[in-house]
């Protein structure tokens, strides 16, 4: 197929784009910056902003698979990123005539009045289904692999032996990029997966409780780790020492601190990719200490 791509820069993006050229696709990828180039991708210069970009980048393709958006900053920042950027591209694909439109959100859209990222990931997927066309939303639980700087931080503070978590011991499901991105291909030509919403995970029942990858992180870098549990009242300073170590980056920010708090971030059962369809094949402890070793490598552990 001709796919386009929003999002091709960043973590998910690059690892689709590898896939799907592996798997022999052609792409089409937006981008800010020049590119290196690479047989059977086509660069396109623009952003969600730019409608005319936008129109460059579905020219003569077969299905949009939509990536890009903002995982940090203002509810402002959030809503035109992830639903005005949402809604350009389903412009753009309309205008190409493209009925195929992959759409990925977040796990974080289940529960839209935890933060401002939770609820314009939920209404960047109003106008997905709206639009009426062949449209599939995953989405996805905690995404780690190589190229990750979310997660990161975690195998850092693992490899310290100390490991700071949520309040109580909730539940989170994870998945290796690479099974996201075999996900998002196999959707992308099956009718099964036309007008769903799914809900991926590593295919471990029940998810894991934070305490329980904590440690898994932790046998992943080779170290015995503490895992701390954070008072719901220290919270606040937590969120000030994020801002002062990472600034814009900071992951642990006021809107989050209910979202950080919520006790179940599981994939839902019921809302699982059908097994005839698609099923993970990274055993997540193969995954994590892969993912350790890739770190390592670049320097960043």
């Amino acid at each position: 197929m001709r796919i386009a791509v929003t999002g091709g820069t960043g973590f998910v993006g690059s690892h689709l784009i590898e896939q799907a050229l592996a798997a022999g696709h052609q792409v089409r990828a937006l981008t800010r910056r020049p590119q290196p180039p690479q047989v059977g991708l086509t660069w396109i210069d623009g952003s969600l902003d730019q409608p005319q970009s936008l129109a460059r980048l579905c020219k003569d393709c077969d299905a949009v698979v939509h990536i890009a958006g903002v995982i940090n900053g203002t509810p402002e920042a959030f809503h035109a990123g992830n639903v005005m950027g949402t809604e350009a591209m389903l412009t753009a694909a309309a205008g190409a005539s493209i009925t195929r439109f992959i759409h990925i959100s977040s796990l974080a859209a289940r529960e839209p009045q935890l933060s401002a990222y939770g609820r314009s990931k939920y209404e960047s997927e109003e106008p997905v289904i709206a639009a009426g066309r062949n449209w599939t939303i995953i989405r996805p639980p905690a995404i780690y692999g190589p190229r990750d700087h979310v997660m990161l931080e975690l195998f850092r503070f693992a490899k310290r032996r100390l490991l700071p978590l949520p309040p109580g011991n909730g539940r989170l499901s994870l998945i290796h990029v690479r099974d996201l991105c075999d996900l998002i291909l196999a959707c992308l030509p099956n009718e099964m997966s036309f007008c769903r919403t799914y809900e991926p995970d590593d295919g471990r029942s029940g998810g894991w409780s934070t305490v329980e990858m904590a440690r898994a992180i932790g046998r992943a870098v080779g170290k015995a780790v503490l895992p701390i549990s954070i008072p719901k009242a220290l919270l606040p300073i937590g969120v000030r020492v994020d801002r002062l170590v990472r600034g814009k980056n900071a992951q642990l920010t006021s809107d989050r601190m209910a979202y950080y708090c919520h006790p179940d971030w599981t994939a839902a059962p019921h809302a699982h990719p059908p097994a005839e369809l698609w099923h993970a094949r990274i055993p997540t402890e193969d995954g994590l200490k892969a993912t350790a070793s890739w770190y390592r490598a670049e320097g960043w552990l």
